[in-house]
């Protein structure tokens, strides 16, 4: 079993970075297999909402969101992390976020997911909030721990010292791997997901 985990701050080595290691670490630490990505500091293209992914099923950009919309068919979870900026996730994560998830939904579906946060102080919960919707809308179990997501701290070092923020990751990803091992007896002993209907009602008319 692997997981992805994806670092959406502008900065590689950060404080974000510094919280998706501690999940990792963990993570190996239980058996699974990790990877880590730092989407990078290129620019991203927002959603264009041009249909090209509904007649193609690619998206009409070709970039790191394309990419791991694509590979998100490899991995059996995944971790998004973002710096908070005015109680919002990182604008270049959620670019990334709306298109990978509207273009490969089907690489996202059933598979477990978790969001994790820095930020000096508050906008944590609120942007714990915006990540975990493109969760809930593809049909994948939230990952829970025994608090929030979230670490506090300006640079790496500070966030070395939140020992409660860094426990609350540490549970993260143990829920994380347990999970992951119950979905995957469940698969062994011929239980799968189920098959979702889907129905659009427009409001006007």
């Amino acid at each position: 079993m692997k997981v992805l985990l994806v670092n959406g701050s502008s900065r590689p080595d950060g404080c974000t970075a510094t919280a998706l290691k501690r999940v990792s670490d963990t993570l190996a630490a239980e058996g699974l297999e990790t990877e880590t990505l730092h989407i990078g500091n290129e620019p991203l293209h927002d959603c264009a909402a041009c249909g090209h992914c509904r007649r193609t099923g690619e998206c009409v950009y070709d970039d790191v969101a394309s990419r791991v919309g694509r590979r998100a068919a490899e991995f059996d979870g995944f971790v998004f992390g973002s710096p908070v900026y005015y109680a919002h996730p990182s604008a270049r994560l959620l670019a990334f976020l709306d298109r990978a998830f509207y273009a490969y939904a089907r690489h996202f579906q059933f598979k477990p997911a978790a969001a994790v946060l820095s930020a000096r102080r508050a906008g944590n919960v609120a942007s714990m909030d915006v990540i975990n919707k493109h969760f809930s809308i593809c049909s994948m179990p939230v990952v829970s721990s025994n608090y929030w997501n979230h670490v506090h701290g300006r640079r790496p070092e500070d966030v070395l010292q939140d020992e409660e923020g860094l426990m609350t990751l540490t549970n993260l990803a143990k829920n994380m791997a347990w999970l992951l091992k119950c979905i995957d007896l469940g698969r062994q002993n011929g239980l799968n997901h189920p098959v979702n209907e889907k129905v659009l009602t427009h409001f006007i008319r």
